[in-house]
């Protein structure tokens, strides 16, 4: 099933300039980028979008870090993408990542790991409305998207 998921390439992310690495690995996987946006993220937009750990004693530093440097948001689509981009990822905490996965690739730390992605379809919908409107959506069928996957697969 055709799913979307948002991505925050986190402030780490943009600070160590590897914005283009982490989406090329979201390319080459054959997920489709269908809008992005750079942004800072305000301390309202923090509390809405970690909601379920504002009352939480490490939501203070979670914060600061959020909202210290520009992210780059991304709406990204494909295949069981929320599974699948969870797994390219890996464990939260870099030090505990799976080397091929990009947090096991360019990630020492549990905060300072590079990326977040929605953990279910419900997170995705409610956080990819927190980003975008849908005039932010760009829907388009790639040429290549049939080198991707077999017609019946979405």
């Amino acid at each position: 099933m055709m799913q979307r998921s948002l991505v925050l390439l986190k402030p780490d992310c943009v600070e160590r300039r590897l914005m283009g690495q982490i989406i090329s690995r979201f390319e080459a996987k054959g997920l489709d980028i269908v809008a992005m946006k750079m942004l800072r993220v305000t301390p309202e937009l923090a509390r809405q979008h970690y909601a379920e750990h504002v009352s939480k004693p490490f939501y203070p530093s979670l914060e600061k870090f959020i909202t210290s440097a520009p992210i780059v948001a991304l709406a990204v689509q494909g295949l069981d993408v929320v599974r699948l981009i969870r797994d390219m990822l890996g464990a939260t905490n870099g030090l505990n990542a799976t080397p091929g996965t990009i947090r096991g690739d360019y990630s020492s730390s549990r905060q300072m790991n590079l990326v977040h992605a929605s953990d279910s379809q419900e997170s995705a919908h409610r956080e990819l409305a927190l980003y975008f409107s849908d005039g932010d959506f760009c829907d388009h069928e790639l040429l290549i998207t049939p080198a991707l996957r077999a017609e019946d697969e979405g």
